[in-house]
């Protein structure tokens, strides 16, 4: 995932101010799809992402969608690093690509937050709950992304989306958990429409927490973001309570009290009260969708996998564990049905 170095210290130096060389470059391990690298230099250090190289999937990948969206929210609420500049030239680093703040901090992948002290991780909890909360609050028309997508049948667009990326990806095959799926899902869909900017990936390891407090200072990955129904992004990130750590940050089959954690109707209750809600009803059937869009995902990354250009080094892991994600999205449409 290399590229001409002298290329883009040349281009930092024109587009970004204050820049200066000499420039270091190194990728970051994490992240399953978008390559990511920290470039220091001996005054500041700043964040390159850019699409991975090779043949891609039609719409994946759209990295100037990702750095707009974070220069919309930008001075909103919601903490996201700064857009410093974006180049649509594939001729410096051989595709678009764009250049963010360094945002010093932590990050947890395990999503019991077994690294702090068991009184301290509800609040860390609560911090993730507080923010997904204020993204949603967001007007799209006052943040300058209106047109970031369409208003309305967001959920037949995904299912539609994520049926087609997995049905036209003859390398990687069939599954027949995912077929029945796909044919479950569009008939299943609640009434009731809402519209909001929404994450699409918000999990505790795209986020930045502050070094030494409960508080998240920087949302990241946001290259599945778009226009939606933000039930279905929050269901997404409460996946979590379902998902064994084995898989994704997860917590299935632990108990969160005995973690010190809140229950996932207690952490549903603090989203709906922060949002105005009363209660979320169809809660089962956003939690089956949600599955079967990240076992979308899983299959995506096992067709890097299979074409040679998968970004991280856990990607053929994911890859293996896409039948088994597969069956989970399964499970949870029977549950609707029972």
């Amino acid at each position: 995932m290399g590229f001409d170095e002298a290329a883009l210290t040349a281009w930092l130096t024109d587009y970004v101010e204050g820049f200066s060389g000499p420039l270091q470059v190194a990728q970051f391990s994490g992240g399953q799809s978008n390559p990511t690298y920290r470039l220091t230099t001996p005054a500041a250090c700043y964040v390159l992402r850019r699409k991975p190289p090779g043949p891609l999937l039609k719409g994946a990948h759209d990295i100037l969608r990702e750095a707009r969206v974070m220069a919309g929210l930008a001075g909103t609420p919601v903490p996201v690093p700064s857009v410093l500049a974006i180049c649509e030239d594939p001729g410096v680093v051989g595709t678009p690509f764009f250049v963010m703040a360094m945002v010093e901090g932590r990050i947890f992948w395990d999503a019991g937050f077994r690294e702090v002290a068991r009184p301290d991780r509800a609040a860390y909890f609560d911090a993730m709950n507080a923010a997904m909360a204020a993204l949603h609050g967001v007007d799209p028309a006052a943040a300058g992304l209106a047109d970031f997508g369409r208003a309305g049948n967001y959920f037949e667009r995904q299912i539609a989306r994520w049926s087609a990326q997995y049905r036209d990806d003859d390398l990687v095959g069939r599954d027949a958990n995912m077929d029945a799926l796909v044919e479950w899902l569009p008939g299943a869909i609640p009434a009731g429409e809402e519209t909001r900017i929404v994450h699409g990936d918000f999990r505790c390891d795209n986020m930045i927490f502050y070094p030494s407090r409960p508080e998240v200072i920087a949302i990241l990955d946001w290259e599945l973001a778009t226009l939606g129904h933000p039930l279905a992004d929050f269901a997404y990130h409460a996946m979590m309570y379902r998902m064994p750590g084995d898989i994704v940050a997860g917590i299935g089959g632990l108990d969160p009290h005995d973690l010190g954690l809140p229950s996932e109707t207690e952490y549903v209750a603090a989203y709906c009260s922060r949002t105005g809600r009363s209660e979320i009803a169809d809660w089962e059937f956003y939690i089956a969708f949600n599955l079967f869009r990240l076992a979308a995902i899983f299959h995506g990354i096992k067709g890097r996998v299979l074409r040679g250009n998968a970004v991280s080094e856990q990607a053929s892991e994911r890859a293996a564990n896409f039948p088994r994600l597969a069956m989970l999205a399964k499970d949870a449409m029977d549950r609707c049905n029972a």
